[in-house]
């Protein structure tokens, strides 16, 4: 069988290519590596697409993430609580702002964060919650808004996965602050790291803008000590030429996934589940496949897949709480059981908007054989 890769950017890239080679000469031109009028025009048209305020262009999504916690107050002594399911990238972020990573399990269907669990999480120390908008769609954030009500408490969202993703016709940091990442295989994607933080308020923007720049916006004045972490005018132009397109794009993987659902209805695997009120962007197609607790069947599926051509993979082998970089936390195995339940099972299928029909049927017939194996 022909590989059929879980990502491929090579098909994307394609479809750019023009627009970008004369976008790359407009900015060696103008010599704009730096900021510069490509990331300004990003900026303006990643805001009107997510339809929010400001948009401040980053390095990458860790830093957004971190700046973003940091801009709404985030340091020192406080605690941030997020979900253990979830890439080590979040409670990295929560750390380099000083602050001590609080998790809470995740939600048995959808794998998103338990929202009940994180209100009773609350401590008088608590700064801020994330929600980690997952594997392409939105969690239940108005669920953690009005459980805050009164409370000083901000909420940070982990939008890294959903670009374009709405809940309830309204998508990340509408309401707020959100952190995204531009990864190269993220559904709008640089040639590079990049990431960004889209927000309501134009003091948290401004905030963020100084943080990433040496803390000041004026060249040799800091008010703050900061960070070096901007966006280059080079990842502005490719990620200006894929964001045209990201509509389109995400409707071909909404079409992919529902394709999927129907290929793998009488297989033996937990399809993915969406909430209700949530348009799904499937940044990742991830079901589980049914085991017992430990992953050798989930990593055997795994390995006849790639064996056969099949680009699968795990988004996420291992829950924050069991990871040897935060073991210091002290949560102990047990302690998040749906997080450790799903984590053994999960495997996430190749998407992405130029997969063809016949390529998915080609991936289904794979898992099918690998699972009867």
């Amino acid at each position: 069988m022909m590989a059929i890769p879980l990502v491929d950017l090579q098909a994307a890239h394609a479809e750019v290519a023009e627009e970008v080679a004369v976008g790359f000469k407009r900015v060696l031109a103008d010599t704009a590596f730096v900021g510069g009028p490509e990331v300004a025009a990003f900026e303006r048209e990643y805001a009107a697409f997510a339809g929010v305020d400001h948009c401040v262009g980053v390095a990458n999504g860790t830093d957004a993430l971190e700046l973003a916690l940091r801009a709404v107050g985030v340091g020192p002594g406080a605690e941030v609580i997020l979900p253990t399911n979830t890439f080590i990238a979040t409670a990295e972020a929560v750390a380099r702002a000083g602050a001590r990573p609080v998790l809470v399990d995740c939600d048995p269907d959808s794998y998103l964060i338990d929202v009940d669990a994180a209100l009773a999480a609350i401590t008088a120390a608590t700064r801020a919650i994330i929600p980690v908008h997952l594997y392409g769609q939105l969690a239940p954030v108005e669920r953690l808004r009005g459980g805050l009500a009164g409370r000083d408490i901000a909420i940070v969202e982990d939008a890294a996965q959903c670009q374009g993703a709405t809940r309830h016709g309204r998508g990340a940091g509408v309401e707020g602050i959100a952190a995204t990442s531009f990864y190269p295989g993220k559904n709008l994607g640089a040639y590079g790291d990049a990431g960004a933080v889209v927000t309501a308020d134009a003091d948290v923007a401004t905030m963020v803008r100084t943080l990433g720049s040496h803390g000041g916006l004026e060249k040799y004045v800091h008010d703050v000590i900061g960070v070096n972490s901007r966006l280059d005018g080079l990842q502005a132009v490719v990620l200006r030429a894929k964001l045209a397109r990201l509509a389109d794009w995400n409707a071909l993987r909404r079409a992919a996934a529902a394709r999927y659902d129907a290929l793998l209805e009488s297989v033996d695997v937990i399809r993915p589940v969406t909430l209700q009120g949530n348009e799904h962007v499937w940044h990742i197609y991830c079901l589980r496949i049914p085991g017992d607790g430990a992953p050798a069947r989930r990593d055997r599926v795994l390995a006849r897949l790639n064996a056969s051509g099949v680009g699968a993979g795990i988004h996420y082998p291992v829950p924050v709480h069991r990871t040897t970089a935060f073991a210091g936390l002290g949560y102990p195995q047990g302690a998040f059981p749906q997080a450790e339940r799903i984590a053994p099972e999960l495997l996430s299928l190749p998407i992405y908007p130029q997969i063809t029909a016949d390529q998915q049927e080609s991936v289904v017939a794979a898992l099918t054989a690998a699972l009867a194996d």
